[in-house]
């Protein structure tokens, strides 16, 4: 099976300009494709993830990947997909982030030996002049096909600031100097960019000619990876210390059923048949599943050796009901533990809930364990006399979420 064939027969894509010549391109390693990342945080997250094994995946076969970073375009902020306008940063903040990402993209994307590149579009937005820029660039844009984009009419209700309706513009922008500065000629991104990639590619055409807008294709990518599972307990990141590989693993091992072979197509690089065969597996088998995605994906994350330790801890705790030190631990010192902590700051402390105001209403709804006793008021105080026979304080959040509490 050939490269393009296989990431149709994995789910991957869902939409293209033009799909003779991608499969060509990718096929014969000669794609140059970018996709984008805006820094809003300092940790890339699992929402990014299909769009980092994808990078891979095709520079596995030869392609040339481009990470753009959006430090400019962070600053504007993508309407798409949100219901009020993005809390703006500062330029630190975003410098910050900028050098987070990088970091963590290493992980996924070979920079060595100019097989990969790395580049932050705030090096060409944030010097650009707007009067020139407008002159050079808004009169390829028609504002009322712009309107008919999907990004922003979802927004046109509740407010389009003007600030972010030039995001579509800048974001055109970054393909048009990526294909003039570095021969980019693909590029990829979720369904609620389609709008956003096409005006990069029209923007081409217009300023460079129909020869030149032939050379670029536009592929969209089926978003449905990024949105399979559920979180318990806000953002799942790829930062070890914002999201241990513990709780990372527990993410995968608890997708929804429906979601698991998807996920193991979309974004593992396990082979098809090996996959397929799983498609009727039930019930323990396909706990068993379960298992090897979230395997499988704290190993591409995190390295064998914290998978390891992940699938064994999760093993102990749901197979043989034991302890595992590699469960996300807080510690207090013996003396704090001995006087007793009430379980709403155990639980803000260990960061199983927000707020006390959060961790109130889990105890009333019921939500809380405390070494396999629910919690039922939310006065409860514990203290080294409820250390259960490993030594620890175990509690437990909803049906899956274990932590423990240690003191020294």
């Amino acid at each position: 099976m050939n490269t393009y064939d296989e990431l149709k027969e994995r789910g991957l894509i869902a939409q293209v300009t033009d799909e003779q010549k991608v499969a060509d391109l990718i096929n014969k390693g000669e794609a140059t494709f970018y996709i984008g990342f805006d820094p809003t945080a300092d940790s890339l997250h699992v929402g990014h993830f299909m769009a980092l094994c994808l990078m891979k995946r095709l520079q596995m076969a030869g392609n040339k990947p481009i990470a753009l970073i959006g430090g400019g375009t962070a600053m504007v902020g993508d309407p798409s997909g949100k219901t009020d306008m993005r809390q703006m940063m500062t330029k630190e903040t975003i410098e910050n982030n900028v050098a987070a990402f990088k970091k963590q993209m290493s992980r996924f994307i070979d920079f060595e030996d100019d097989k990969a590149l790395l580049v932050n579009n705030a090096d060409w937005l944030l010097d650009l002049n707007y009067v020139e820029f407008l002159r050079e660039v808004g009169p390829h844009f028609s504002v009322n096909n712009m309107l008919r984009a999907e990004c922003y009419k979802q927004r046109m209700e509740k407010g389009l600031s003007f600030l972010e309706f030039n995001y579509m513009i800048m974001q055109s922008y970054d393909f048009y100097k990526l294909f003039q500065d570095y021969g980019c000629n693909l590029q990829f991104g979720g369904d609620d960019q389609w709008s956003n990639m096409l005006g990069g590619t029209e923007l081409i055409r217009r300023k460079l000619g129909e020869d030149a807008s032939a050379m670029t294709i536009t592929l969209l990518l089926n978003s449905e990876g990024k949105k399979m599972g559920k979180t318990v307990s806000g953002a799942v990141w790829l930062d070890p210390e914002k999201t241990s590989p513990y709780d990372f693993y527990q993410y995968w091992r608890n997708v929804d059923d429906a979601d698991v072979i998807k996920c193991l197509k979309m974004l593992t690089f396990l082979p098809l048949d090996q996959i397929k065969e799983m498609e009727s597996w039930e019930g323990s088998e396909l706990n068993k599943a379960k298992e090897i995605l979230a395997y499988e994906l704290t190993n591409l994350v995190h390295g064998e050796d914290e998978a390891k330790k992940a699938d064994a801890a999760a093993k102990a705790m749901f197979a043989n009901g034991g302890i595992s030190g590699d469960i996300p631990t807080t510690t207090y010192p013996k003396a704090e533990l001995d006087e007793g902590k009430d379980i709403l700051t155990l639980l803000v402390d260990a960061e199983l809930a927000k707020s006390r105001g959060e961790a109130r209403r889990l105890v009333q709804q019921n939500g809380v364990s405390v070494n396999g006793e629910k919690v039922a008021e939310i006065d409860a105080t514990f203290t080294t006399d409820d250390y259960n026979e490993d030594g620890v304080i175990l509690i437990k959040k909803g049906k899956k979420v274990f932590h423990q509490i240690k003191g020294e």
